[in-house]
């Protein structure tokens, strides 16, 4: 199911113990060890995965059914202004646990500990660009 060497697939074999917040045959949900912000948890399909490149569909599918159940037990038990889902894929993007792995950041307004340093550029792609840069995403999906 899991390897040998992962944190969450110990996690999940309860080698490591964890703060539990949902678990089926599917997912396990459990708060995140350093709670950026108060009940921030992490949603983890059963099956080891890497990340979003190498997740099935159906392990996909799975887990991310399971998101919004988790996030409205989040809001009903702490009323939090907002809530993030976040997401990190391979190294420069932040993934530090390779098994791939949902945020859930209930949020408590701006100075809550969580900054997504977000920043736009509106007027850096014409609509033609724009238009050319779907086209070739689009030839790509399968």
């Amino acid at each position: 199911m899991g390897h040998d060497d992962c944190i969450f697939c110990k996690i999940i074999n309860k080698e490591i113990p964890s703060a539990k917040v949902y678990e089926d045959e599917h997912v396990y949900a459990f708060l995140d060890i350093s709670q950026v912000t108060k009940g921030h948890t992490l949603v983890i399909p059963k099956v080891h995965t890497k990340d979003i490149y190498n997740t099935p569909d159906d392990v996909a599918g799975e887990l991310f059914a399971r998101v919004p159940k988790i996030a409205r037990a989040i809001k009903k038990a702490y009323e939090p202004s907002g809530i993030n889902l976040l997401n990190n894929n391979e190294k420069p993007a932040g993934q530090a646990v390779f098994h791939y792995h949902i945020h859930i950041l209930p949020r408590y307004g701006k100075e809550d500990g969580f900054d997504p340093g977000w920043t736009t550029h509106d007027d850096a792609y014409t609509a033609e660009e724009l238009q050319r840069i779907a086209e070739n995403i689009h030839a790509h999906v399968k």
